[in-house]
């Protein structure tokens, strides 16, 4: 065989290796629904799940750095080492399968790849031992966990009760939102130690230990309603302030820009704007010393209503829409039709924007449009973070 020969079969075998991951990664830069019956659900559920479950082992190898200190002293690492176990059996099964029936097999064998690379690292088997419980970290586990249980619950929520019927799954900018959903979970440590430092710098002058203990004695529930009500009080002032202060609305635009409603679509935020709001925030929770049962519980409720509301989702809300934040009221919040702009400021309360007279007042039952007006804002995860120092021009004025 002459050298030319060789080489011309050398970069054969090469474009036969990377043709899966080429075509693989096509597809993830596509929108739109997947049809049934091509295996081409199956083959992304499956190649889902095999890269999560490597990086479910890449965390079990490196708990101290890819693990969330105040999350990993709460699991049963037995119950975690099953539904790794489940989610390699359910990936490779599906992965396999198709390549059997020769459907979709360059997706499908890059599933069972990342499958295989998983198991042969350890699988659910990798020991875990002793280590320094304060080092640096990147919140891995939180992003597994919130994307796959977020994905299970919320996915299904929006296919029985959907607002837009035939909305895609990966509809146009999925990608872009998981990058923010992506990323937001990984500075986790980052940004909770920021916080964590503004909070405990700026406001521990006006902490009174006597005061906290009066506010721990109030019984549970009446508790948590008003934690939620001061949070709320803060979040709706300083979410105000980010739609009538110019400077604040560069970074908040970022936010609004969302074309598509759903669970997804909430991620979508400046990392600025993040840690500026959790600092406005939970300021007042900490000064007035809330109990750690009545924290937790405010977790759970705004963990959930900043994914919820932000859903594909419409349900027979009756008089509860006037009381609490569902998600027909903040989509209008995110709606571009002239009656939407700068209204529904609450994340939690409803009633504080018909009290402070920033409620939506329309004819209309649903928003036509969603985005910023002008649809200025640029695409992509780096550029929208780039975006509010890109000059001292209006938004407006500069559209992409």
């Amino acid at each position: 065989m002459s050298e030319h020969s060789k080489r011309e079969a050398a970069r054969d075998v090469i474009e036969r290796a990377v043709q899966p991951v080429r075509e693989t990664r096509e597809l993830l830069h596509r929108d739109g629904e997947l049809k049934p019956g091509l295996g081409r659900i199956s083959g992304v559920i499956a190649l889902s799940l095999g890269f999560l479950c490597l990086l479910a082992v890449l965390a079990f190898h490196f708990p101290q750095y890819l693990t969330t200190p105040d999350l990993r002293h709460k699991y049963s690492v037995d119950v975690l080492r099953q539904l790794l176990l489940v989610a390699l059996l359910v990936a490779g099964g599906m992965s396999l399968g198709n390549l059997i029936l020769n459907r979709q097999r360059n997706l499908n064998l890059v599933a069972f790849l990342l499958v295989i690379a998983a198991t042969a690292l350890g699988g659910s088997r990798v020991p875990v031992g002793e280590f320094p419980d304060h080092t640096p970290y990147l919140g891995l586990d939180w992003f597994i966990l919130d994307l796959l249980g977020s994905t299970l619950i919320f996915v299904v929520i929006e296919k029985l009760f959907p607002l837009y019927r035939g909305q895609a799954i990966f509809r146009k900018e999925w990608q872009t939102d998981l990058k923010h959903f992506a990323v937001n979970h990984f500075i986790v440590g980052l940004a909770l130690l920021t916080v964590n430092f503004l909070l405990h710098h700026l406001f521990g002058w006006l902490v009174s230990s006597n005061f906290q203990q009066t506010v721990r004695d109030i019984p549970f529930l009446p508790q948590l309603l008003l934690c939620v009500l001061v949070a709320d009080l803060a979040q709706y002032w300083t979410h105000r302030a980010y739609h009538e202060v110019p400077f604040l609305w560069r970074f908040h635009a970022v936010h609004h820009s969302v074309k598509t409603m759903d669970w997804l679509a909430g991620s979508r935020q400046h990392m600025l704007e993040l840690i500026a709001t959790r600092v406005c925030v939970l300021a007042p929770l900490y000064i007035l010393g809330f109990s750690e049962a009545v924290m937790n519980g405010y977790i759970l409720i705004v963990g959930f209503q900043a994914v919820f509301n932000h859903a594909n989702v419409h349900l027979p809300w009756g008089p509860l829409k006037y009381l609490i934040v569902t998600p027909d009221f903040h989509h209008w919040h995110h709606a571009s039709d002239d009656e939407a702009i700068d209204r529904n400021y609450a994340a939690h309360y409803a009633f504080i924007d018909y009290l402070f007279g920033t409620a939506v007042k329309s004819t209309k039952k649903f928003p036509e449009r969603y985005g910023v007006v002008g649809d200025y804002m640029p695409v992509g995860f780096v550029r929208q973070q780039l975006f509010p120092f890109r000059g001292s021009k209006a938004p407006a004025e500069s559209p992409e």
